[in-house]
């Protein structure tokens, strides 16, 4: 699988990987096209988090199926519980599932092209989707304390539900 996603869709192999159940609290728009997510982050990134569990960033993204570029985004972290959220914030609960987890190696403002060859691939890998529990996002991107937001690289994966 990993010569044929290299060389066919410009991907490194995914490793699959069970994911536990999340708590996602954060900041969330619509967007066409990505429009505003850097904003969104910075805005995120002013607040102190009630509850906040470590430092890893999640980009979660909703309806993103159909080629009009229209979606929802929400920049967050993980947190143990919602209380005492800033105004405007949101939260999102992910299930515990499986997950094809793809390395983006860019610079974040690339992630798209990742997510697109993503899309190409999956089809053809043998990894069957799955549908989105309600509410819980499409897929989400993960920014491990490896990221650096300064140079916008490092430390970037996407995480796909699969069965």
């Amino acid at each position: 699988m990993s010569t044929k996603t290299e060389q066919e869709f410009g991907l490194e192999a995914p490793r699959v990987a069970d994911g536990k159940a999340l708590l996602i609290v954060g900041l969330r728009t619509p967007t066409k096209y990505g429009a505003g997510i850097p904003e969104l982050w910075q805005r995120l990134m002013t607040h102190k988090i009630p509850n906040q569990l470590g430092r890893v960033g999640y980009g979660l993204n909703f309806n993103t199926r159909g080629d009009t570029g229209d979606f929802e985004y929400m920049a967050g972290v993980e947190a143990s519980d919602s209380s005492g959220l800033p105004a405007g914030f949101t939260h999102v609960k992910i299930p515990a599932q499986k997950y094809a987890v793809f390395q983006h190696r860019g610079h974040v403002s690339t992630i798209h092209q990742t997510c697109e060859k993503i899309a190409s691939y999956l089809p053809a890998s043998g990894f069957q989707g799955v549908e989105t529990v309600a509410g819980a996002p499409d897929f989400f991107e993960r920014y491990s304390e490896e990221f650096n937001p300064q140079t916008g690289a490092g430390g970037i994966e996407i995480w796909v539900p699969v069965k």
